[in-house]
């Protein structure tokens, strides 16, 4: 059966998204996830059932009024919908009444020892390119009010809230509102190898656009549009993601939900390495790829979202295993190295991937980092990218570059490129 939004939630959408998002910054979540207890997932369950609808109802609104048609597309309806979809199952999920004993028992104990940090400006995001968490504001910002929103009242959700005996009814909250957000996952994103049935919807609307418009380069406002979409779907899966596993995963030392506080660059480098090698392999037929020689301190370690890591270090190094076998072909006796160096700082960690594999005109090089854009043969979309898995290109979709840089910059980072061509 295809979704609709009827009016009634369209009217709710527009309310929801005249309202700011809330930021929350890695270190607030390791703080508030190292011992969990029901009361603060209870808490976290209330920030999320306001925050969520908030961000999915920016999103409604922004792909109804893509520039160029593109909102007319059926794969942006298609996403429109989707996003749709969830912020109504949201909505519509019963509020829990808790008697006044247990809302004494989560006011009080929230003290000046146990609130958490203030979240602070991501200094590399532009919110007006974005749209995204700049500036952050404290955590637990809420409306408890539909029809207004009043920033000066701020309840803290994220709080050390051990030591109480919750009752059932808490438990069952928590339980029906984990199994909402995961069934909001799976929606937007069953696929696992790539960058999810969403992002190949709107890879395909773009791909529509541009054969209407027989240009190479989209737009900058549909470029702008879809970093602010791509960014904001990192942070709704960050959230979801990191909910669902303080819920369902057992403790570990080192993991807080989807966190490490000990990510080890060296291990996820060599990982990272290994899986694009493997897809050089396969998708050229060839028995060995260029080597990947890397230069780290084995006991490097630092506070990280380790699969985004390994997003970007699979995508760069992919990247550089394709440019040096197409350049010296397939059947070349033997390919120049690619050198990854991990530098520590004072003040941030450095990775650096360099290859010899031709580079980029001076020309092109701004182009890099717009989506579609590819050196490589450009790949169609799989007609089989609906299922729950397919594999994972090699390249040629385009958006490889940009993505890994918004994940980069989700947390403070950057991603750049130098080029020195031939």
């Amino acid at each position: 059966m295809t979704y609709r939004i009827t009016p009634q939630v369209y009217e709710k959408i527009k309310h929801y998204s005249k309202f700011p998002q809330t930021g929350v910054s890695l270190r607030q979540m390791v703080q508030f996830g190292q011992n969990p207890s029901q009361g603060t997932l209870f808490r976290a369950s209330q920030f999320l059932a306001d925050e969520l609808p908030i961000r999915l109802a920016h999103r409604v609104k922004e792909l109804e009024e893509l520039p160029h048609s593109l909102s007319k597309m059926p794969s942006i309806i298609k996403v429109k919908n989707w996003y749709a979809q969830s912020f109504e199952d949201l909505i519509n999920f019963p509020k829990l009444e808790l008697p006044v004993k247990i809302k004494e028992r989560l006011t009080a104990a929230v003290t000046e020892q146990n609130k958490l940090p203030d979240s602070v400006p991501n200094l590399h995001v532009n919110p007006a390119a974005t749209g995204s968490l700049h500036p952050l504001i404290p955590l637990g910002h809420r409306y408890e009010n539909e029809k207004e929103c009043d920033a000066g009242e701020e309840e803290e959700y994220y709080a050390n809230l051990d030591g109480f005996d919750w009752p059932p009814e808490i438990y069952t909250y928590n339980e029906k509102f984990t199994k909402l957000i995961e069934n909001i996952k799976q929606r937007h994103d069953p696929v696992v190898t790539t960058m999810g049935k969403t992002a190949c919807r709107i890879s395909q609307g773009i791909l529509e656009h541009k054969r209407f418009k027989n240009s190479d380069i989209i737009d900058l406002d549909a470029q702008k549009f879809l970093d602010r979409f791509y960014m904001s779907r990192i942070g709704i899966r960050m959230l979801i993601g990191q909910h669902v596993a303080l819920n369902r995963s057992s403790a570990r030392g080192d993991y807080v939900g989807i966190i490490c506080t000990t990510t080890n660059i060296k291990e996820t480098v060599q990982e990272a390495a290994e899986n694009a090698k493997y897809i050089c392999e396969a998708y050229y037929g060839i028995i060995r790829t260029p080597a990947v020689q890397l230069f780290c301190p084995r006991d490097l370690n630092f506070t990280y979202v380790p699969s985004h890591l390994s997003h970007m270090l699979f995508e760069l190094l992919k990247n550089s295993l394709r440019a040096v076998v197409e350049l010296l072909g397939d059947d070349a006796d033997d390919y120049p190295r690619i050198k990854v160096i991990v530098a520590e700082g004072k003040e941030d960690i450095t990775i650096k991937i360099s290859d010899e594999g031709g580079g980029i005109p001076r020309s092109e090089t701004p182009l890099v980092w717009t989506y579609m854009y590819t050196t490589a043969k450009r790949q169609n979309l799989d007609p089989s990218f609906n299922q729950k898995e397919f594999n994972a290109p090699m390249a040629g979709f385009g958006y490889g570059l940009p993505i890994s840089r918004l994940y980069a910059k989700y947390f403070g980072g950057d991603l750049k490129l130098i080029s020195m061509e031939g």
